[in-house]
């Protein structure tokens, strides 16, 4: 049997971990820790309360339930693969669902973005790409380059490895065991680069230390 290139690709893996209450296990666990870093790094890169996010890859609002209250109402959209998941989290983790509207919680598999407004000034793909295979990296940043062509700020992470030791296992400074084959992957900055150059995205690789070893770039 093949085995899918995403755990969470595998059927039936949302409603299982639904039906567990896992809703928080499911994106990686740290819940208040990473929310609260990925609201800092929004902020440090000159997020203010007028401003529109995107959260890509939002699952159950982990971000979300924190930026709904930084921004004003209205201002926070979310995708993710499942929308059971990111309804469980504005149903559960939000003090008030009401400031986050349903309809801006959006599910995209595939990232074609619909439903979406045409401007945003943010987006952020926190410990998404360290999920995907590269060629879906490749696809996603390609999407989004073509979807928001005027200037953003877009912030997101992935698990890197030296040139020519990516292929093969590798762990990363936080002690994380990364792989070129499966979950979660790493690829070389050379290759993101190679990909970024492509979809038409300059990147600044950016100083921060992030939990589990991951590298945050800015676009």
């Amino acid at each position: 049997m093949t085995r899918p290139p995403s755990p969470y690709l595998v059927p039936g893996f949302y409603d299982r971990a639904l039906s567990d209450g896992r809703h928080r296990d499911i994106v990686g666990g740290r819940w208040e820790e990473i929310g609260r870093l990925q609201l800092a790094l929004l902020r440090a890169h000159g997020m203010e309360t007028h401003h529109r996010l995107l959260d890509i890859g939002a699952g159950s609002l982990r971000l979300g339930c924190k930026a709904v209250l930084y921004l004003a109402p209205g201002q926070y959209w979310a995708t993710d693969a499942s929308r059971a998941l990111m309804l469980r989290g504005r149903a559960v983790e939000l003090p008030d669902p009401g400031r986050l509207p349903e309809d801006h919680l959006v599910e995209d598999a595939d990232f074609s973005f619909p439903d979406l407004p045409d401007h945003v000034d943010y987006l952020m793909a926190f410990g998404l790409f360290t999920h995907l295979p590269p060629g879906q990296t490749a696809h996603a940043l390609a999407q989004i380059a073509r979807r928001w062509p005027a200037p953003r700020v877009f912030l997101f992470t992935v698990f890197l490895a030296p040139e020519g030791q990516d292929g093969a296992a590798l762990r990363q400074p936080d002690g994380v065991v990364t792989h070129p084959d499966r979950p979660p992957w790493h690829m070389t900055q050379a290759a993101l680069h190679a990909m970024a150059d492509a979809a038409g995205l300059s990147l600044t690789r950016q100083p921060d230390r992030l939990p589990r070893g991951q590298v945050l770039f800015r676009a």
